[in-house]
């Protein structure tokens, strides 16, 4: 069994806000500032400043500041946690239900053989 990761519900608690989806696609298409990120969503700027302090802490998102400046980038490397624990999950997934079909067959072997 997966050893149990805070890191990881930081991840899935970040990635849970369609709010926070959105900005990390628009960051996939490279940097951004808070103005950009902030364009396409209709909520007040500390309510999205917010959504970015969540996904930096949950570590999705670095930020450098210039000046007056902040701008945003995604931390690809981040995702590397949720990809080993859905690797692992759909292994097990996968491994289950062959185990099952296998049975589910020698049971159908096992009933037309009247034994």
């Amino acid at each position: 069994m997966t050893k149990y990761d805070s890191h990881l519900d930081q991840i899935f608690a970040a990635l849970a806000d369609p709010t926070r989806r959105a900005i990390l696609d628009r960051l996939s298409r490279g940097p951004a500032t808070t103005s950009e990120l902030a364009a396409p969503h209709d909520m007040a700027m500390p309510s999205l400043l917010g959504h970015l302090a969540k996904l930096e802490g949950a570590g999705l998102i670095t930020s450098t500041k210039s000046g007056r400046i902040r701008t945003y980038a995604r931390a690809d490397t981040a995702f590397v946690p949720v990809q080993n624990w859905l690797g692992h999950q759909s292994d097990l997934w996968t491994r289950r239900l062959n185990e099952l079909d296998s049975y589910a067959t020698q049971l159908a072997k096992d009933r037309n053989n009247g034994t």
